[in-house]
């Protein structure tokens, strides 16, 4: 296996903006509609020593092509299937219709080989955004089949650079190919797949350039099937201004931030380091502290004021918490949880069928989808629901079409969110308005724990 072996000194730098230039080339399908083609591409993932990958891509690269629109436009896209298997694309994070979520077998049928779907919608939102597939999600965003999508509000922050950083970590073997180990039981009972490899924008370093005292807007995608990411910085210092796509009441100083897989942040930070030194982000993991990129630093620039909030998005406020339904989801299963017996297929079954079946964790004793949903809600209806974390695992719960606050201790709402990270043996509450009808997945987006039985649904009727 290939050993992270990026140090925390990095040296040599091009231009930041000549990196974030690198996109791959949009196309024009019939009809007008945008084209976003998934099909195997080559990458360069590993260092230039070593061959590029073999990888499955929107758009011919990883990540795919950057999406970036104006709050209230219209996003269309002709989704084109040229992969080996069936495919969808999931929105994350995006309130839009429910017949455009990409959840197969849910909200619309997966695409098959050779196959088209027209994707429209208003991205109603501003902020940090993305897409993936939603289809064998646990092998085809392994494979790199994600890309970033940002909406711009009308006023936005002063800043000298607005740069989207997707990190994600590979598993690959010493010919720098991805290991195909897909769908492995023990990943699956475990912590899911961890990689042993970290790109940012699927290179191998970010590097880019900068002026001492420059603001700079960075959106941070975790792409990672599993991997919680602990990032920090050296050099660089400022604020989270937004969480998940959804800005904070007001910035909060920024230090280290922990982003679960499919979790996402706006950071506004100024260029510390002084002319001829770097400004370094840097992944905190087990064996100590590792660049993921680095800024060359050159005089010029020129400190700002602290910043403002950025603008709000229209979501609707809570509504009575002490009034709202309430429902819990219990997590099961796993390496060293003994979940015991749980539902799959109509069956009640023990552990060793569970395991021969790929299901290791259950939500309320069901190994699968269930075919009633976890609540029916009321258009307008303010829920509560309760996730009791009774594994001996971390997890990242995923409500899609909508975002919640975690409620705290004493029962005060926390910033909006899409994704909120459990750790072993903790209970999380979420409260959020049902303001979007359809029938909407609730998953762990530690992929694999979700193809091992972690999903179920609601409904708003």
């Amino acid at each position: 296996m290939i050993d992270r072996r990026r140090l925390l000194a990095l040296t040599g730098s091009a231009g930041l903006g000549a990196a974030m230039a690198l996109r791959p080339r949009l196309t024009r399908a019939e009809g007008g509609a945008v084209e976003l083609r998934a099909a195997p591409a080559m990458a360069r993932l590993a260092p230039a020593d070593m061959p590029e990958t073999a990888v499955w891509a929107f758009g011919g690269a990883v990540p795919g092509p950057e999406i970036r629109v104006a709050q209230g436009a219209r996003v269309t896209r002709r989704f084109v299937n040229d992969l080996p298997q069936p495919s969808a694309v999931h929105w994350h994070g995006l309130r839009l219709p429910n017949a455009m979520d990409g959840v197969p077998h849910l909200t619309q049928e997966a695409v098959p080989p050779g196959g088209a779907f027209l994707y429209d919608f208003v991205a109603q939102d501003a902020g940090t955004f993305w897409f993936h597939s939603h289809a064998r999600s646990f092998e085809q965003v392994a494979r790199g089949l994600y890309g970033p999508l940002i909406v711009e509000e009308a006023a936005p922050p002063d800043v000298d650079r607005d740069a989207t950083l997707m990190l994600d970590d590979w598993r690959l073997g010493d010919d720098a190919q991805i290991v195909e180990s897909f769908g492995a039981l023990h990943d699956a009972a475990h912590a899911g797949r961890i990689g042993n490899w970290i790109t940012v924008n699927g290179a191998p370093e970010w590097r880019g350039a900068a002026r001492a005292g420059d603001r700079l807007r960075l959106r941070l995608v975790n792409a990672a099937n599993a991997r919680v990411m602990s990032v920090g910085a050296q050099g660089l210092e400022g604020w989270v201004a937004a969480l998940d796509g959804m800005p904070l009441a007001r910035p909060e100083a920024f230090d280290r931030l922990t982003l679960a897989p499919a979790q996402r942040a706006d950071l506004l930070v100024d260029v510390t380091a002084a002319a001829g030194e770097e400004a370094l982000l840097i992944s905190f993991e087990r064996e100590g502290a590792f660049a993921l990129g680095a800024l060359s630093v050159a005089a010029g620039g020129a400190r700002r004021p602290d910043p403002a909030p950025l603008q709000p998005n229209p979501v609707p406020p809570l509504g009575d918490l002490a009034a709202a339904r309430r429902a819990t989801v219990r997590m099961e299963g796993g390496a060293m949880g003994g979940m015991g017996h749980a539902m799959l297929g109509g069956e009640r079954m023990g552990p060793r069928e569970l395991a021969a079946a790929g299901k290791v964790w259950a939500f309320n004793g069901r190994a699968d989808m269930p075919e009633a949903p976890l609540i029916e809600a009321a258009l307008g209806e303010t829920l509560r629901l309760s996730f009791v974390n009774d594994t001996a695992w971390p997890h990242a719960i995923h409500l899609h079409g909508t975002h919640f606050r975690r409620l705290g201790a004493d029962g005060a709402p926390g910033p909006l969110r899409d994704v909120t990270l459990l750790a072993r043996g903790e209970t999380a509450e979420i409260a959020f308005v049902a303001d979007n009808p359809g029938d909407w997945l609730i998953h762990c987006h530690m992929l694999e724990h979700a193809a091992g039985g972690m999903t179920t649904w609601l409904r708003v009727v």
